[in-house]
């Protein structure tokens, strides 16, 4: 198959059972962990056993085994690389006439189906999952979702835009409101309010203490009054949208949504922005983190596997908390979302090509 020799077999085979074996073994252990801490919710909210199985771990399991899986690729390779060069098999397979280059393949090969693996996983299998697991948290575990986006904007029709400073989703209660109507590019309404209240029984928004600007050219009118009941095109659900929700989306559903609320004039989409771009980032991630525990693992050095790995797991940990400094930048700092996602492979890139040419030839 595709002209591979039993060494690259034997590489396969060796990458593919260490990097099972690991994530396996963490997993289990996570899995104890997060029983003995959630127990207790598990107890009051009394949760059957079937759905802790079932509805929870059996879909925790692919969310959490995804999630770090370039991890666990970048600690399998260090471990069986580092093992090879210290029984000095690295050292033979060189003298044996193959390149470093061409010792590359398996690992590639095998970076590959992961990557496609974890894109497929994120993309399409894990939202679907999820929406089970969130689901039974969200019943069983966590509080309900309380809205804590601040300066939200929307369009509600073609030229009406509305403005809160925050929007409270427990009490369906929106501060410092504005609504403002342009015609032909002109600003002809403008309402400024206190607060806006939505009345379950009636399905309006009940407006209070508010100023109503009507503007005609340079002719303007101002109405105040303590309360109007109005019907707009914005309902409470559409403050609902927790930040857990957009890993339930999967790519399509994830694209239509962020359409649609750019159409709408929404702002903080910088997560859901993130999320998207991530799914394409993460994958590619494997290249770059095989890479570089390929390069650094398979030369024979005096602290063997326990060196190997400490640079290594230190390097990933880098490339972790390089993410969540650049994704943080995109959300507070107006980083662009898709700069933000590709910045730690960018550097990370530069960083493996470097050790591959510092790597045993």
């Amino acid at each position: 198959m595709f002209g591979l020799k039993k060494i690259d077999w034997y590489i396969i085979k060796k990458f593919l059972g260490t990097f099972c074996y690991a994530l396996s073994l963490i997993i289990l252990i996570v899995i104890v962990f997060d029983i003995a801490e959630k127990i207790d919710d598990f107890l009051d909210s009394e949760a059957t056993t079937h759905e802790i199985v079932f509805d929870y771990y059996f879909n925790f399991i692919p969310y959490f085994a995804n999630l770090f899986s370039p991890l666990f690729i970048f600690i399998s390779v260090i471990f069986f690389t580092s093992k090879m060069a210290s029984n000095s098999e690295i050292i033979a397979i060189l003298n044996s006439g193959m390149s470093f280059k061409r010792m590359l393949l398996p690992y590639f090969l095998v970076a590959t189906l992961l990557a496609f693996g974890t894109y497929y996983l994120s993309s399409w299998v894990i939202p679907k999952t999820n929406k089970a697991r969130l689901a039974f948290e969200d019943t069983h575990i966590r509080s309900p979702f309380v809205n804590r986006d601040r300066h939200i904007h929307r369009q509600i029709s073609p030229g009406t835009f509305i403005y809160m400073e925050k929007y409270n989703s427990k009490y369906d209660i929106g501060y410092s409101f504005s609504m403002e109507r342009f015609k032909d590019g002109e600003l002809v309404y403008k309402l400024l309010a206190k607060d806006i209240r939505w009345q379950k029984d009636t399905e309006m928004w009940a407006i209070k203490n508010y100023t109503i600007r009507y503007i005609d050219g340079l002719d303007e009118r101002i109405e105040r009054g303590a309360r109007i009941d109005t019907v707009l095109n914005i309902f409470p659900k559409d403050f609902e949208h927790s930040r857990f929700e957009m890993t339930s989306m999967n790519n399509s559903e994830l694209d239509d949504f962020i359409i649609s609320e750019e159409k709408r004039g929404a702002g903080n989409l910088e997560g859901y922005l993130i999320e998207k771009y991530r799914r394409y980032a993460f994958p590619f991630a494997t290249f770059i983190l095989t890479l570089i525990g390929v390069s650094l693992s398979s030369r024979k050095v005096k602290g063997g596997i326990g060196m190997h790995l400490g640079i290594g797991i230190a390097s990933c940990f880098a490339y972790i908390l390089f993410f969540q400094i650049s994704t943080t930048f995109s959300i507070n700092a107006g980083l662009s979302p898709l700069i933000s996602v590709w910045i730690p492979n960018i550097v990370f890139s530069i960083y493996a090509l470097y050790l591959y040419k510092l790597a045993p030839k």
